[in-house]
């Protein structure tokens, strides 16, 4: 059989930038290993699952080693090839998940997530925690993973955790985060146990990151930056049991899986 695949750079207006997902077109559901095996052979830090015959399809989400059960890129990504290639009349298409109904509309280039709400808690540090950062101090939180405030935005650039000590910690990974000049905030995302060092463009973390920073800074509408490598811009609308995520995607290539 053959799956319809797709590798789309997400939160970015040019390809090669931004956080880049595959998404797989599903006829039927194949078993759970395969679907692993397939996101493992892409090596991407997500690849997306769904059946294009669904009315509000089942969406999925895999890392090279783990399921995982919110991911913002490949979701963007999955709108982007949905309402380009599949229901190119539609304007905006609703998925099922783990993490509940997740709708990406869309307006021009533009796509907006909705997803859900995640305000993270003080919390003292894990034993490890500073040291895998090698930082001196830094405000703790905790949502699905640790966030970790910093003073600045250079701070934050300079960073070079030590990844073997930060794949020791509870949670699912690590968030770093600080103010910017530029933007409103700026951030780092380090997942080692789900085999991502670090993610380059990371939406599901704003789900934590836009409400701490909405509260910080006074203001429902923000902007964010991460400064991966390849870097990539989010823009952020914090409401009262959501977020809304907006960005663009450009396609990178297209093609088909052959099972």
């Amino acid at each position: 059989m053959t799956v319809q695949l797709y590798i789309v750079d997400s939160f970015t207006d040019s390809v090669f930038r931004g956080n880049p997902a595959a998404v797989c077109v599903l006829t039927e559901w194949l078993p759970d290993d395969t679907l692993q095996k397939i996101a493992s052979e892409n090596n991407l830090s997500e690849t997306a699952f769904f059946v294009a015959s669904e009315q509000e399809p089942l969406l999925r989400w895999f890392t090279p080693k783990a399921e995982v059960d919110l991911c913002g890129h490949a979701t963007l990504a999955a709108g982007f090839v949905a309402l380009r290639f599949l229901r190119p009349e539609s304007s905006a298409i609703t998925f099922r998940s783990k993490s509940g109904p997740l709708t990406v509309s869309k307006n021009g280039e533009r796509l907006t997530l909705t997803f859900p709400r995640r305000d993270p808690h003080v919390v003292a540090a894990p034993p490890g925690l500073v040291e895998a950062l090698g930082i001196v101090r830094g405000e703790v939180l905790f949502a699905r993973d640790y966030i970790v405030v910093l003073d600045s935005e250079e701070e934050l650039r300079n960073l070079q955790p030590d990844v073997a000590l930060l794949h020791e910690l509870d949670g699912l990974g690590v968030v770093v985060t600080a103010p910017s000049d530029t933007v409103d905030f700026v951030s780092r995302a380090f997942f080692p146990k789900i085999g991502i060092d670090e993610d380059p463009v990371t939406g599901s973390t704003h789900c934590a990151l836009a409400p701490y920073w909405s509260g910080r800074l006074g203001r429902s509408e923000l902007s964010a930056r991460q400064l991966s490598e390849r870097g990539g811009d989010i823009d952020c609308l914090v409401r009262e049991d959501s977020v809304l995520l907006s960005g663009e995607a450009r396609i990178f290539a297209k093609g088909e899986v052959l099972l």
